[in-house]
């Protein structure tokens, strides 16, 4: 895979999960990504049905988020992967691992960033209903990263994920409910507008 001119490599379990190949071109891309100073984000996505064990899970997934800069574990993932749902004890875990920053996505709570030393909440959108969680990361993932792209203070991204989380799951399916530019923004807008 060619990587020139590729700003952030967005990678998940999932491919890890495979086969024992896909493992390894999952690790040797991370390398090559990490040694042409490209910014790497990891969202674990477990898939444990995917696994050959519990253990190799754990411990593969581990290891692929302690080699990129972001990671974007959820609560429950945080919980089996290093045995806490607690958003600070996630983020201590993975930045002590290697990561430079650590989201963890609290559900409708919205989600806790660690950026190096410095730790602050970004809170949830208020959804009508929800539909189908399905994509809810994958959503998350997506603002995180066009967000940086775009050189957008990470706060700002982190809410733009937000935003797009609570979106996608008031839709079913893994990625119809994703909004373009357009709905994000006046999703966004009458949401500060209600909290005027």
């Amino acid at each position: 895979i060619p990587l020139d001119g590729v700003r952030v490599l967005h990678m998940t379990g999932i491919p890890a999960a495979l086969s024992g190949s896909c493992r390894n071109a999952s690790y040797r891309l991370i390398e090559r990504a990490r040694e042409r100073g490209i910014c790497v984000t990891f969202d674990p996505n477990l898939r444990p049905t995917l696994w050959e064990s519990r253990h190799a899970m754990i411990r593969t997934v581990n290891h692929l988020a302690s080699m990129a800069d972001i990671v974007l574990p959820g609560t429950a993932e945080g919980k089996i992967l290093m045995g806490s749902d607690d958003p600070a004890a996630i983020s201590t875990f993975y930045q002590e691992q290697g990561a430079q920053i650590v989201i963890t996505k609290c559900g409708g709570a919205g989600a806790y960033v660690a950026d190096g030393a410095e730790r602050y909440h970004v809170p949830g959108f208020r959804v009508r209903k929800v539909v189908d969680t399905v994509g809810a990361g994958d959503g998350f993932a997506a603002g995180v990263i066009t967000g940086l792209i775009e050189d957008l203070p990470l706060r700002d991204a982190v809410r733009r994920a937000a935003a797009i989380g609570a979106i996608q799951v008031m839709s079913r399916g893994d990625n119809e409910g994703l909004p373009t530019r357009a709905a994000l923004e006046t999703f966004m807008k009458e949401a500060d507008s209600a909290h005027e």
